[in-house]
């Protein structure tokens, strides 16, 4: 098993079956009643299209692919949209659409499709990606037909499933991340939703300790019929015959019907009462989305991995929780442990312990999982009576009843922006990457850099991270140019052993007496203190002098200096012309800004004299040998 931090990059792929019979040559996909199909999938009816032998063709490898890959709902409906637009397509613009078939050249279904997916992203706003979803979705039938040996596909059709996509992929407006009032208001709501389940949960189970029995043979009581709940839920139709009419229910069992806070009517009274007593025993859907909210914000991760958990995903330890997260579109399998002690990075909006919350969780769900069946057990498993009165165990589907957005309304919370609960995913992410100051490796944890860059590096916060680093880099740079070498004129340099001038230059006057006697004089400039460098170890003398002396805050530069900064102003003028500007720039320019400023300051007068002396005296630059050398790197 992988060490906590690594990725497991395996995959799990579905096992490889046979195809059964009824797979052999086209065949119209209307399921009959005792057929086996994907549950909560729509058929397609190929009888309703004029181009019928298509679509049976492209709804027969829709059906394969849902049985052999259990896909979600939402994924098995993007291929059924996919087929529907295109078959209506094809009615109205095909010459002799019931002739159409894959595994004939005539008429040209390649070219059909090709113009069909050329008017398609009119349909759509600018950018859309969901013409590009579309017509990939088309190509992904074709392609599983091609790699069928029992059907015939035409050659045309093959070259266009390796050639590049019919659409350019268009790009999605990225969520932004919920502001602090926003995600500590999620927060808070949530732990109040789990404690009024824990809280509804543990009245229903002292009221099943208090049934008598069948209510069909104990009475209707509020007990009785709980107990039918739990242990004859196929009895729940039949409540219409057991209790007496609206107008004579007793005040416990209206009280309980109306706990959802909604109007008791006669005509839906017995399915109100169904609900609410489902609900003493069995999370609802709109429940759960409080532990999404919660899991969400103590992990970071998707919520779609977390809501996949099983009880086989889950371990507890002594410190905190090891999850098994399983991530579809990315298709990987990670592993993770999550400590208590790790609590402390949600404080801003609420302390968030996963293995709390995991373990409420698993104790408000465990009755309905059971009831379920299924192993391995998931954890994100709900109930609900039709209105036909049949109870329903079911695992959660985000896009179903009791969506995000419905929660959140029904908490009667203001949030700006898309209800997405993958927002609180990127709170969490811009949470790290202010508290690791951007560090994109760390940041990335659980998918590509690339990955951060296109979906999380564009929120608000981010943009305020960018900001901070930007001007805290200014401040660096602006100030390594302000606080340079302290330049000192003749006068500044004949009341150098005032007080006043001594406390603002931060010297003694034993270095005044040592600048004076050119003990100092490190080339260049002379240096307060050559033991004290800022870019050597203190106690070493300096190893950059004089080369760096411009840009060191120890250097002080007295009127003796002009001819040496005059003659390193030739030497830079040199290495101008021979070295790239952007070389030139990154090493030199820095001091070439502060020797042109300290030049401007001296008069035309006291450069003639310096130049003067140079020639007379014959002065050179008194630079290291190293200088002089031009190094590759």
């Amino acid at each position: 098993m992988p060490r906590k931090g690594e990725f497991a990059r395996t995959w799990v792929q579905p096992p490889v079956v046979d195809p059964p019979p009824s797979r052999i040559g086209p065949r119209v996909v209307q399921a009959p009643a005792n057929a086996t199909r994907p549950a909560g999938v729509i058929v397609v009816d190929p009888s309703a299209f004029g181009c019928a032998g298509l679509v049976a063709e492209l709804a027969d490898e829709w059906m394969s692919y849902a049985r052999l890959t259990g896909s979600k709902r939402l994924t098995l409906g993007d291929y059924r949209t996919a087929i529907v637009r295109f078959a209506t397509w094809l009615d109205h613009n095909a010459g002799s659409p019931q002739s159409l078939t894959l595994g004939a050249a005539d008429p040209d279904v390649a070219a059909l499709l090709r113009e069909w997916a050329r008017q398609l992203p009119a349909a759509f706003l600018p950018g859309s990606p969901r013409p590009a979803q579309l017509t990939e979705n088309i190509r992904a039938l074709i392609r599983l037909r091609a790699q069928r040996d029992d059907v015939v596909v035409d050659d045309g059709i093959r070259r266009l499933l390796v050639g590049p996509p019919l659409v350019r992929r268009g790009r999605t407006q990225e969520l932004d991340e919920f502001t602090r009032q926003e995600r500590k208001a999620l927060v808070r709501a949530a732990w109040a939703d789990v404690r009024a389940l824990e809280d509804r949960i543990a009245r229903g189970a002292a009221l099943l300790r208090a049934a008598n029995g069948n209510p069909f043979t104990f009475g209707p009581s509020l007990a009785n019929l709980l107990w039918a709940v739990a242990h004859d839920a196929e009895s729940l139709p039949r409540f219409n015959d057991l209790l007496p009419r609206f107008s004579t229910w007793p005040r416990p069992l209206l009280e309980l019907a109306d706990v959802r806070g909604r109007r008791v009517r006669p005509n839906t009274a017995i399915w109100q009462l169904s609900a609410a007593l489902a609900g003493l025993l069995f999370p609802r859907a709109e429940d759960l989305q409080a532990f999404r909210v919660l899991l969400v914000a103590a992990t970071g991760h998707a919520p779609e991995e977390l809501t996949a958990l099983t009880e086989q995903d889950v371990e507890f330890t002594h410190g905190g929780v090891r999850l098994t997260l399983t991530k579809l579109r990315a298709r990987q399998i990670r592993y993770r442990m999550f400590r208590t002690r790790e609590t402390v990075a949600h404080d801003a909006h609420g302390p968030v312990d996963a293995a709390d919350v995991l373990r409420r969780l698993t104790a408000a769900g465990q009755r309905v999982r059971q009831a379920l069946g299924r192993q391995p057990a998931p954890l994100f498993t709900c109930a609900s009576v039709w209105h036909s009165g049949q109870l329903r165990l079911r695992t959660f589907n985000s896009g179903g009843q009791g969506h995000f957005g419905d929660w959140v309304r029904g908490q009667g919370l203001t949030i700006s922006g898309r209800l997405d609960l993958r927002r609180m995913r990127k709170t969490v992410k811009v949470e790290k990457a202010v508290a690791l100051r951007g560090s994109i490796s760390d940041l990335a944890d659980d998918h590509t850099a690339e990955t951060f860059w296109g979906h999380y590096a564009h929120g608000t916060t981010l943009h305020l991270v960018s900001a901070q680093a930007i001007t805290t880099a200014q401040r660096t740079w602006l100030a390594r140019a302000v606080d340079g070498p302290v330049v000192l004129d003749e006068l500044a340099t004949a009341h150098l052993n005032d007080d006043r001038a001594l406390d603002a230059l931060g010297l003694t006057r034993e270095q005044v007496e040592q600048l004076r006697a050119g003990e100092m004089d490190m080339g260049v400039t002379d240096c307060r203190s050559p033991f004290s460098s800022p870019y050597t170890k203190s106690g070493e003398l300096c190893s950059v002098a004089p080369l760096r002396c411009l840009e060191c805050r120890n250097a002080i530069i007295l009127p003796s200096n002009l001819p040496q900064l005059l003659l390193f102003a030739d030497h830079l003028a040199g290495l101008r012309n021979r070295l790239p500007p952007p070389r030139f720039h990154a090493a030199w320019g820095q001091s070439e800004a502060n020797l042109h400023a300290v030049l401007a300051e001296r008069s035309p007068a006291e450069i003639d004299a310096a130049r003067r002396r140079i020639d007379q005296g014959g002065l050179r630059l008194q630079l290291p040998l190293a200088a002089f050398t031009e190094f590759d790197r």
